[in-house]
């Protein structure tokens, strides 16, 4: 093994309503909506980006929204927790807001780890951890302050329908090093300072099904698009079939699906989300690739109107 991923780059979920999922993310965890496109594979969906003020790699959480989508059932093959990463004393904060907006909520502790965990509005389960780590957002929305607002995530926890195979390729090609096993779970780590822990459920799960309140993939991070290059030669090296090279216009992505069932991606930092918006005006309008702006009049027709809003 040669190669070491610093850590998640982004997560994508599938979720129902486009404005239920903007007010959940910006409006109540005070996410900033850093991009507002297109899923390139389905034109008729949108592709939402959340994150901080830059949509840094390792803070942005996507979404596939699209109203009527039928629930998924979280399970074997996919992310079953997402956490996110807040400053050392905010949790208490973060557990008051909940409450405030009547999301259902409770406390756990995972390798001497408090945290604070919820479902969004379509069943995604979350949850929020005080870590040092990270530098603070300097994002501030709908009522979160910065010394309080996500950093970014924390990690996140797998469900696998064979764990050891799981840790096999956290371990053997992305270079993630084990720190840890206790009760159910064990972690691994990565270098980076944020997106960095990975809890595995050791037990095997059943497989899921992918719909609303589900996670479609998780993505590691590569520095640049040489060392892109180099993570599908290392996948190709350990058996896994990943794909060419896709420009997903804001990172260049390989995927594969890990002998657990987890589809990762590898995602490169670059070129980032002002490629094609100044930094102050991100997420503001529709951003399409040139080859889906000839379209954009019947594109636009056909996604539901959304507004980012302040939900105090």
């Amino acid at each position: 093994m040669s190669k070491h991923t610093t850590g998640i780059h982004h997560i994508t979920a599938f979720a129902g309503d486009p404005q239920a999922n903007v007010d959940f993310y910006a409006g109540i965890l005070g996410l900033r909506l850093v991009k507002r496109t297109i899923n390139f594979d389905a034109p008729d969906v949108y592709h939402l980006y959340f994150g901080n003020e830059q949509g840094s790699p390792g803070t942005v959480m996507t979404f596939f929204p699209a109203a009527g989508s039928p629930r998924g059932t979280i399970g074997g093959g996919q992310v079953g927790r997402i956490t996110f990463a807040v400053p050392i004393g905010a949790l208490s904060y973060w557990e008051e807001r909940l409450n405030k907006f009547r999301i259902a909520c409770s406390t756990t502790k995972r390798f001497d780890e408090d945290f604070l965990q919820f479902m969004d509005n379509e069943g995604l389960q979350l949850e929020l951890v005080e870590r040092e780590k990270g530098v603070n957002s300097t994002w501030s929305f709908s009522g979160v302050p910065e010394d309080k607002a996500i950093k970014g995530f924390g990690g996140a926890i797998l469900y696998s329908v064979h764990a050891q195979n799981t840790i096999d390729v956290l371990q053997n090609v992305l270079g993630l090093k084990k720190v840890g096993e206790q009760g159910e779970f064990a972690r691994f780590q990565t270098s980076g300072d944020i997106g960095n822990i990975i809890d595995v459920l050791l037990k095997d799960k059943e497989w899921g099904v992918g719909g609303a309140g589900t996670v479609h993939h998780i993505a590691w991070r590569a520095n640049d698009d040489k060392d892109h290059e180099e993570w599908q030669l290392e996948v190709k090296h350990h058996d896994f079939q990943p794909t060419q090279i896709i420009d997903r216009q804001y990172f260049h992505a390989i995927y594969f699906r890990e002998k657990g069932g987890i589809l990762f991606e590898i995602a490169t930092d670059p070129p980032g989300f002002a490629k094609d918006e100044p930094p102050h005006a991100l997420g503001e309008k529709v951003m399409l690739p040139a080859w889906f702006e000839p379209n954009r009049e019947q594109i636009e027709a056909n996604l539901q109107p959304i507004q980012v809003r302040e939900l105090g």
